[in-house]
């Protein structure tokens, strides 16, 4: 008897139990789910930096001691202003030198063509007596020696004009080599002086006055105030969409509360090839007063819109490989399981639903506890 009424117990509780599962089963599970949304802003983000595309570390091309300075960080200074000098003494002197060496050879040349002038009146000279000479010569009025002397002092003055001529082109050659030599002492004695390269802003100066500088060590960091713009990183998987000209959003470090317009101007055409990323570069329509080269930025940039979509968070998509991957759907009101595809992504981290989704059906959006294929379920979210 008590064996009996202990089985009858149980039988009991093992029906109450069966009918709380199965009580459990017919009750409506609420689960969210996705609806058509219209006009979806589609934007990609990107973490990166202030930079500037005209940066020059500028220095001279020749050792010395800096004497003058005439710039310092933070200077905003015109094309061919002079920034630095060196002590140009020993250059000086060179330069003198040189002036002095074409001088000398000018007036070697001087020298060389008043010779010419001589040898070419002498020759005139001798050419007439020879003349006269042999005329008297057939008349028999001076002697064969006389003629031939006159003859001789005829060849002598040509040979002397020759000399005289290779003598000029001498004087014309050291002319030139001292005239080259100066341009060239004075062309060094240029680069003793440091001139901006354009219209520029001072980053930074390297050296003081007094300090010694070596060929091409830099002195001034200059930018480009105007060539100032932001570089960001964006993942390849979101920078399909990405074109120059496009709209973006960017927020500084700095002004975390603050955003300002700006637009895409380059996109790299190779990626970084550890990081997978797309390095873009956008230029600011309006700009914060003073930047800072190197200062965080963040930046959102909108690279379309989808006119009506149907979209999934990547968190509820089983088996996710980019492109696919597997939904709970309500269908008829009830769970079901479907392979969908899906195609761009926003901001948020949803997907775009672009194939296997029957009509009617809505995908669940979020996992809840007692999900099961053909249990009853109630949508929710869905717009009246």
């Amino acid at each position: 008897m008590r064996r009996l009424r202990l089985g009858l117990a149980l039988l009991l509780i093992l029906g109450v139990l069966a009918g709380g599962a199965w009580a459990l089963w017919l009750r409506p599970l609420a689960v969210p789910v996705a609806a058509a949304e219209g006009d979806v802003p589609l934007e990609v983000y990107g973490i990166g930096t202030v930079e500037a595309r005209v940066r020059s570390a500028v220095g001279l091309e020749v050792a010395g001691t800096l004497t003058e300075l005439f710039a310092d960080h933070g200077d905003r200074v015109p094309q061919g202003a002079v920034l630095a000098r060196l002590d140009t003494r020993q250059q000086d002197a060179r330069v003198a030198e040189a002036k002095a060496a074409v001088g000398q050879a000018r007036a070697a040349r001087a020298r060389a063509e008043a010779t010419i002038l001589k040898a070419h009146s002498l020759l005139d000279k001798r050419r007439q007596a020879a003349g006269r000479r042999q005329q008297l010569l057939v008349k028999g009025s001076v002697s064969v020696e006389v003629a031939e002397d006159s003859a001789a002092d005829l060849r002598v003055a040509e040979a002397e004009l020759t000399v005289a001529q290779s003598d000029l082109a001498v004087a014309e050659a050291a002319v030139a080599d001292s005239e080259a030599r100066l341009r060239y002492e004075s062309a060094r004695l240029d680069r003793y002086t440091l001139t901006a390269p354009f219209d520029a802003l001072v980053i930074a100066r390297h050296k003081e006055l007094g300090a010694a500088v070596n060929p091409g060590e830099p002195l001034f960091t200059l930018i480009a105030p105007d060539s100032v713009w932001a570089l960001v990183h964006i993942d390849e998987a979101s920078a399909g969409g990405l074109v120059e000209g496009q709209v973006a959003t960017v927020r500084l470090r700095s002004h975390p509360g603050e955003t300002f317009r700006a637009r895409v101007t380059r996109i790299e055409l190779e990626s970084d090839r550890v990081t997978e990323e797309r390095k873009v570069y956008l230029k600011c329509e309006v700009c914060p007063p003073r930047v800072y080269l190197a200062e965080q930025v963040e930046a959102t940039i909108a690279v379309g819109r989808l006119p009506r979509a149907v979209l999934v968070p990547q968190t509820a998509i089983d088996r996710f490989d980019g492109a696919s991957g597997t939904v709970w759907t309500v269908e008829d009101d009830r769970l079901a399981r479907r392979a969908l595809s899906f195609g761009r992504r926003t901001l948020d981290g949803r997907l775009e639903v672009t194939g296997g989704l029957p009509d009617g059906a809505r995908p669940v959006v979020a996992a809840v506890p007692g999900l099961r294929e053909g249990r009853r379920a109630d949508p929710l979210g869905t717009p009246p």
